[in-house]
This record gives C-alpha cells, sequence and structure tokens, in this order.
C-alpha cells in the first residue's frame, strides 16, 4: 500500500522518474529523492530523480517509456518536451513467465440467467441490429416505442435496444470490411444477452440479409427475426411490422429466471479510456487483480486495443501459454505497423491530447499502463476482432484503441460484461453488456461520482491497496453480473456505443 506521507509516487527502484501525488511547486523538496523540484509539476506527470543526458533511455515501471531528446536535470518534468519515441528491440521470451493457473474453491457465483441452450446471461434485452445505414432509422422507430412504460408487463426484459451503423454498403461484399462487419453482427444475433434478436435491413444494399446469415452460419427462428423496408413497403409500414414482432417476442424473453451460477459464466472486456498518469498506478493495476481472482474462479477476461499495448507486448508474449500464441499476438502487431504506415500514420499518434493532459508522453508508457488491466495469470489465447471467444482464462481480441469500437469487438466475441477505467472521466456504456467504470484517481470521483461506479484513487491516496480494491472490484462484478445497474445503464448509454470497426475503401 502506497503511504499519504510522499508528494510522489516510485513504481520501480530502477525507475528514472516518480509520479506526483499532487501539484508541485519549484523549490519542493522530495526527501526520498533528495531531489528538488524545478518548476511546476502537475498531478499524475513525471519528475526526474537524476540526471538524463540526452538519447538516454528513461525508464517508468522499470521499462523503457522513451528516450531523453535533450538533457534533463534533476527535479525536471519530464514530458513532450524532452521525452521522445525512438525504435529499439524487445524480448518477446516466449512463454518464460507461464506459472500454473491456482484454481479457487469453492469457486465464486452470481445469478445468471440460463438459456434453453445452457448459454448464460447477464442481462436480458431483445436487440434490433440494421444491416446498413439505410435502416437505421426504422430501427430506432421501432426501439422508440419500447420506452416508458411499454415494457411495464415485461419486468424480466431489460429493455429493446436499436443497435445501428454507419456502413453495410459501398464496401468490397468480399473485402475485410465485410467481413468484420458480418463478424460483428453475427456476434451479437448469438449473444447470450438478448433474449430475442430482430434484424432489419433496406433490401438492395451489399450486406444482404441472407448473405450475412450464410456468412455467420445464423438460422432465423421465432426469436430471430428478419426483414427488409423494401420488402415491407416504406418507412411506417416497417416501423409497425417491427414493433409487432418484437411485441410477439416480450412474452417468451419475459419467462426468465434468475438462478444461482458458477462465475466461469461471466466474460470481461477490459478497456480503458481517457487515460492518465494515475491509470498504470491504480485503477488498472486493480482491475488487474479482479481478473486474476475471475480466472481463478473460472472466467474469462479479454485484453484489447492493440495500438495501446504497442510497446508493452513483450509482457503478454511472456505469459503465453505456448509459442504459437505469442506468435499470434506478435502478428498483430506487425499487422498495425504496417497499416498505420500504409495510413501515413504512426502508432505514437496514440496517446490522445487528453492523455497527454493527464501526464502520459509515449504510447510506450501508455501501453506499460494499460497491459496492467490483463492482471498475471497466462495468456492462453489470441483472437482477431469479433471472433467467438472459447478459451476459459486470460485472453486477448485484437481491436482498435478506440473504445466503442473495441468494445463492440469485444462484446462480439461474448463479452457479458465491461469493466473500463479512466482518469479524465470517459462517458460510456454498452448494450447489451453492463459496463462498470473506475476511476484513477479521487479528485475525478468526486467531480464525476453520478458515471463511475469504482473509486481507485484510494490507492494513490494511501488508504487502500491494489489487492484490497481488486477485491472490492470482483464483488462488484458479480452483483452487477447478477442484476444491479452499472452507473452507464441507469443514465441510458449503450446503443450509441454500438461502432463495428471499418476496415477499408468507402467505395
Amino acid at each position: 500500500m502506497l503511504t499519504r506521507a510522499s508528494l510522489t509516487i516510485r513504481l520501480h527502484p530502477n525507475d528514472d522518474v516518480v509520479i506526483a501525488r499532487t501539484q508541485l511547486v519549484g523549490g519542493t523538496l522530495l526527501a526520498e529523492e533528495n531531489v528538488k523540484i524545478s518548476g511546476l509539476i502537475p498531478p499524475g506527470h513525471k519528475v526526474a530523480t537524476r540526471a538524463i543526458t540526452s538519447g538516454e533511455p528513461v525508464k517508468r515501471y522499470n521499462q523503457i517509456i522513451g528516450f531523453a531528446s535533450r538533457d534533463i536535470a534533476p527535479g525536471e518534468h519530464v514530458h513532450l518536451n524532452n521525452l521522445a519515441m525512438r525504435t529499439f528491440d524487445r524480448d518477446y521470451a516466449f512463454g518464460a513467465d507461464v506459472k500454473p493457473t491456482e484454481f479457487a474453491a469453492p469457486a465464486a457465483t452470481f445469478m445468471g440467467i440460463v438459456r434453453e441452450d445452457g448459454r448464460v446471461a447477464t442481462r436480458n434485452y431483445i436487440g434490433l441490429l440494421s444491416t446498413v445505414n439505410c435502416s437505421a432509422t426504422v430501427v430506432r422507430g421501432i426501439a422508440d416505442a419500447f420506452r416508458g412504460e411499454a415494457l411495464a408487463a415485461f419486468p424480466n426484459v431489460d429493455g429493446v435496444v436499436a443497435l445501428t451503423h454507419g456502413s453495410g454498403c459501398g464496401m468490397d461484399t468480399h473485402g475485410d470490411g465485410m467481413k468484420l462487419l458480418r463478424r460483428t453482427l453475427g456476434g451479437y444475433a448469438r449473444h447470450a444477452n438478448f433474449g430475442g434478436v430482430l434484424v432489419v435491413g433496406l433490401g438492395c444494399e451489399a450486406n444482404q440479409i441472407s448473405s450475412l446469415f450464410g456468412a455467420e452460419n445464423l438460422k432465423e427462428g421465432p426469436l430471430l427475426r428478419t426483414f427488409s423496408i423494401q420488402d415491407t413497403g416504406g418507412t411506417a409500414k416497417t416501423i409497425a411490422h417491427g414493433i409487432d414482432i418484437v411485441r410477439s417476442m416480450l412474452p417468451h424473453a419475459n419467462a426468465v429466471t434468475r438462478q444461482e451460477v458458477p462465475a466461469s459464466h461471466i466474460t470481461i472486456g477490459l478497456q480503458c479510456g481517457g487515460s492518465d498518469g494515475y491509470s498504470g498506478i491504480t485503477a488498472n493495476p486493480a482491475l488487474g487483480a479482479a481478473v486474476d481472482l475471475l480466472v481463478r474462479h473460472g472466467g474469462t477476461a479479454i485484453l484489447s486495443e492493440t495500438p495501446e499495448i504497442y510497446g508493452a507486448e513483450h509482457l503478454l508474449t511472456r505469459r503465453a501459454v505456448s509459442r504459437e500464441v505469442g506468435e499470434k499476438l506478435v502478428a498483430r502487431i506487425k499487422w498495425w505497423e504496417d497499416y498505420t504506415e500504409r495510413e501515413k500514420g504512426e502508432m505514437n499518434n496514440n496517446p490522445s491530447p487528453g492523455n497527454k493532459a493527464g501526464g502520459l508522453t509515449t504510447i510506450l508508457e501508455k501501453s506499460l499502463g494499460a497491459v496492467a488491466k490483463g492482471g498475471t495469470t497466462n495468456l492462453v489465447d489470441v483472437y482477431e476482432y469479433a471472433e467467438p471467444v472459447k478459451a476459459k482464462g486470460f485472453v486477448y481480441m485484437d481491436t482498435p484503441g478506440y473504445d466503442p469500437v473495441s468494445a463492440t469487438g469485444q462484446v462480439a466475441g461474448g463479452a457479458n460484461m465491461i469493466v473500463f477505467t479512466t482518469g479524465r472521466g470517459s462517458a460510456y456504456g454498452c448494450a447489451p453488456s453492463p459496463s462498470l467504470k473506475l476511476s484513477t484517481n479521487t479528485a475525478l470521483w468526486t467531480k464525476q461520482e453520478e458515471d463511475i461506479d469504482l473509486n481507485c484513487g484510494e490507492i494513490a491516496d494511501g488508504n487502500a491497496s491494489v489487492d484490497e480494491i481488486g477485491a472490492k472490484l470482483f464483488q462488484l462484478i458479480l452483483d452487477t453480473a447478477s442484476g444491479n445497474k452499472s452507473k452507464s445503464e441507469r443514465h441510458g448509454y449503450g446503443q450509441s456505443e454500438f461502432v463495428p470497426w471499418y476496415v477499408g475503401a468507402v467505395m
């Protein structure tokens, strides 16, 4: 546990920097470091604890976060003005840190919804999916009919949600973009948290319903229905027809009860957004501690956001259960390097301006903090975007770093919960899977408590340990999986955040 006496946080004895716990002014003496502050250091930002020569690597977490772009004096602010990226070799050491998983007994449980085919849900929605942007308006119109008291007679149904998007046409029907879209829609159509699904098309789009169902091996039935606007005869008729279909699904969807099931049925998508200098110290490690508990109770956790593990992937390959699994991760890293080069970008375009304002300077630094969300257990498999996650334990899914796109892929892969850390105050929710948000610092919790489910800033304040907050979070995960609403659910987040990853040319 960190102590409250110190003005800064040292993460490793070999680090060249410490992290300001509060705003530090010039002339302040850091007694533990025997360093006097030069200038103004915002909270969450880095302070040099030794003289660093231009070109030297700079370490945080005992890992390289960049290279000095000029000489840096002890007590100086280390940030964009004097820290830069540079390529360097990393040792992937496949499987070097693999260790046996100690499974907990007895296993934790939660109150879940068991479907007829044995899948277990944490929520019970009816989902409305559009095949193409052209059917988005009617899909939203259908959902609007079930707002307010419209579901009063169906108390076991959490809602009717419209999940629309901006693509589905003007794209190569055999290209990667279409494959990703269909895989995403297929994953949502099969998701355990839906008691019924209606898919609505236009009729002439590239992403035909028949082609979507063929590619994803979906079969229409009483609780998976489809139709198109052009076949139905226009907007008003389509909305009315859709409302009738949803009404026919509601009695069956409502006929569920929650029952005690093992925590092994929980699959969590791990997210971080609006990160700051505390993310890798408080909320991300606390989430990692909760992930370790979930894995030991037989559950699954999905780490993603490949641009935000870039430079820290060697910490994951060391935990890969086989070289094959580790190489799958490295292959995705190389794909991203090629992708950004083709698009005339670079991986260090991330962190965002908000991340930098919070104290994060390079993608290396951000990534080293982000991988902490994945805990310490073995990496058992690596998946491409929206692929069905079949393994139990800690896994990786390749996604962009943009949170809505990333979480959409995780949910398509089977995540029935999302846990999202933030240091700046991200506004986010994710239907049909409930999303918990964690603050990295107490100032954010105080300011934005109505959006945050758990304050991990207590770790930096010296009031709690990472393991204590991790245990508290694990219980919160069980409670939320059992039906307790997250704050984002209470605010109505979840529909607009459905954003499938679009890759390829718009034709």
